[in-house]
């Protein structure tokens, strides 16, 4: 029996369903694909308003993955303090910041090579 192998792009759009569910702000996803030695292919990145909605965020992104498509993450660390909670799917690795979590660390100016495709806040 061949494990069915969930492609990336039905993975990304539970993961964008997920953080719109909860109303996760500011979503960017950062196209790695062309970048040599990238350790995934997305990195989707959004910002939660608390701790409290950081960790919502988080676990409605697990719970609408988890029920459409029955994959969990190899790894998730953060969720103690919440200020920034780190999702890894293997080839996408969601991160959920806080604002000025978020602004310190400045993920896409890092990978600034990235392709990075903003969505619009839909509230």
């Amino acid at each position: 029996m061949v494990k069915k192998t969930v492609s990336t792009d039905v993975l990304l759009t539970n993961i964008l369903k997920g953080i719109e569910e909860v109303k996760g702000n500011d979503i960017d996803i950062l196209d790695l694909r062309e970048i040599d030695n990238a350790v995934c292919d997305y990195f989707v990145v959004c910002s939660g308003t608390s701790n409290t909605q950081v960790n919502a965020i988080v676990n409605s992104i697990q719970k609408i993955v988890s029920k459409e498509i029955k994959d969990k993450p190899w790894h998730v660390e953060g969720t103690d303090n919440a200020e920034w909670v780190l999702m890894d799917y293997v080839s996408i690795v969601v991160h959920v910041f806080q604002k000025e979590i978020r602004e310190y660390y400045n993920i896409e100016g890092l990978w600034g090579d990235a392709k990075i495709t903003s969505i619009a806040n839909k509230n």
